[in-house]
């Protein structure tokens, strides 16, 4: 009878070992989901992008000339590497853009470090936001210089915004006598590197 009860009280205790090991089973798969939310609430959500978080932009290769794109804040950015004859016809359009110096709500449109001729950090890099101050459009690049259709004979290269007209140099400040009433907004932005950009960042943490 001894012998039966003891068996008994094993077989007991063997079913209870199995209920532990597997409630302790489903509670470890249940911390496991809780983790992997609590792991990815640290990247950025589209949202966090959209209400401003910084991007990294890669101009690696980029050619003298060449124009690149990137979103943020839903906004078109524009990373131009400038040719020397860009650079140079910026002291031509000095005496034809409305606002050469970049005074005109300068903490709003053109951060310090970039309030200078070129409204840059590097002068072979513009960085702006390719929305015209108008109303919204977004401008079409006329990077060649010379003469042609809706621009003056002595174009040195810009922008020309195809909704009223407004035109901008390639530094984009707008030219005079036109809708636009301000230059294109440069983001803030930093060098992480030569050859990659922080845009929405303008120092390091």
């Amino acid at each position: 009878m001894s012998e039966h009860k003891e068996h008994n009280q094993e077989k007991i205790n063997c079913e209870r070992r199995g209920l532990l090991i597997a409630a302790g089973a489903v509670s470890a798969v249940g911390a496991a989901g809780v983790a992997v939310p609590f792991i990815s609430s640290f990247t950025p959500s589209e949202k966090a992008k959209a209400a401003g978080a910084a991007v990294e932009m890669d101009i690696t290769g980029m050619q003298p000339g060449e124009l690149r794109t990137i979103e943020w804040r839903g906004k078109p950015v524009w990373i131009i590497r400038r040719t020397p004859e860009m650079i140079a016809g910026l002291k031509h359009t000095d005496a034809q853009v409305a606002d050469p110096q970049s005074k005109r709500n300068p903490s709003g449109l053109t951060p310090e470090y970039c309030r200078n001729q070129h409204r840059s950090i590097k002068e072979e890099y513009l960085v702006a936001i390719g929305i015209c101050s108008h109303l919204g459009c977004s401008p079409n690049a006329k990077l060649q210089s010379g003469p042609q259709a809706s621009l003056p004979d002595d174009w040195q290269g810009g922008f020309l915004c195809p909704c009223h007209g407004s035109t901008f140099d390639v530094a984009g400040r707008v030219f005079k006598n036109k809708p636009a009433p301000d230059n294109l907004e440069i983001p803030p932005h930093m060098y992480l590197s030569d050859t990659k950009l922080l845009i929405g960042e303008d120092k390091k943490a």
